[in-house]
């Protein structure tokens, strides 16, 4: 029993750690983080990501990450981009370089041909006065002293911050760009997430006949004969004109039955709910779900 508490004290000290490390990351963030995001903005390239180990991986998810939220960008590796792969880097581009001590010799052996080439260098780091730093037109510091890792040795706490960072970056990026679901479901057309993207209220919404309709002036037995027959547990109400007017549901009837005696000289007009809920035949079909959640209806 004592083992197993230690194994979990462990296990919720790694957690705690790094948990306030992120929390330590969002309240330094200022003036350089908005200048990383201007460069980026005003990018008419892509957005390249290099890191070498640890920090390499994490620089790939943050380049698919943005990838699939508006910015172009994909991931360089360091040892590859110094044996060819350089001649993928455009000087429209912007390089973003990942390392925590910002003196990995890969990295820095990039460094003065993207000078050359006159390309916006962007540097995460934990070390302000390190090469990488000292040659990035951004510095980003994440502010890592010591990682998670009781030996002080793997990155943990680091790769958890700088993937943070990444992806509050590539957010930003995707609020400033107005970015929108619909653009994100272009993005992503295969599997269940891009059919639920994809699919709009004009796909599966009830159409012509099939729609519960009577007028303000029906009787009772009309608008209950209506509802009943079409088996949506509603009916539209409209003027004379055909405009809707309102929604008679399953819930009105009942609350009405609760208070009135007499109810089959009331007409339509008398029970109905005023200014339904409404979306348009072009949103997306998870709007339209988004919103009966939240308004906590079934018929829209």
């Amino acid at each position: 029993m004592k083992n197993e508490k230690a194994i979990l004290q462990k296990a919720k000290t790694a957690i705690m750690e790094e948990a306030q490390a992120v929390i330590n990351l969002a309240d330094n963030l200022g003036e350089s983080f908005i200048h990383a995001i201007e460069v980026i903005c005003n990018c008419k390239g892509r957005v390249i990501i290099t890191g070498m180990g640890k920090s390499g991986i994490v620089g790939k998810k943050i380049a698919a990450t943005m990838t699939s939220t508006g910015t172009p960008a994909y991931f360089l590796h360091p040892a590859e981009g110094i044996h060819g792969d350089l001649g993928m880097v455009m000087p429209e581009d912007v390089v973003i370089f990942i390392s925590k001590s910002g003196d990995t010799q890969e990295i820095n052996n990039l460094i003065p041909t993207m000078k050359l080439m006159g390309v916006k260098l962007i540097g995460i780091t934990s070390n302000p006065d390190s090469i990488l730093a000292k040659h990035s037109d951004v510095v980003l510091d994440i502010g890592v002293k010591k990682e998670a890792c009781p030996l002080g040795l793997a990155p943990t706490t680091t790769t958890t911050v700088t993937l943070v960072l990444g992806d509050a970056i590539a957010l930003t990026l995707l609020d400033k760009k107005n970015f929108k679901s619909s653009d994100f479901a272009l993005f992503h057309p295969g599997g269940l997430l891009g059919k639920k993207l994809l699919l709009k209220v004009s796909d599966i919404m009830h159409k012509e006949k099939s729609i519960p309709v009577v007028k303000k002036t029906s009787l009772f037995k009309e608008f209950l004969f209506e509802m009943t027959s079409k088996r949506l547990g509603m009916t539209c109400v409209v003027d004379s004109r055909g405009i809707l007017s309102g929604i008679i549901t399953d819930g009105d009837l009942r609350r009405i039955l609760e208070k009135r005696e007499n109810i089959y000289k009331l007409k339509a007009e008398e029970i109905m709910s005023k200014n339904p809920k409404l979306i348009g035949k072009d949103n997306l079909a998870v709007e339209a779900l988004k919103k009966m959640e939240e308004h906590q209806i079934t018929s829209l």
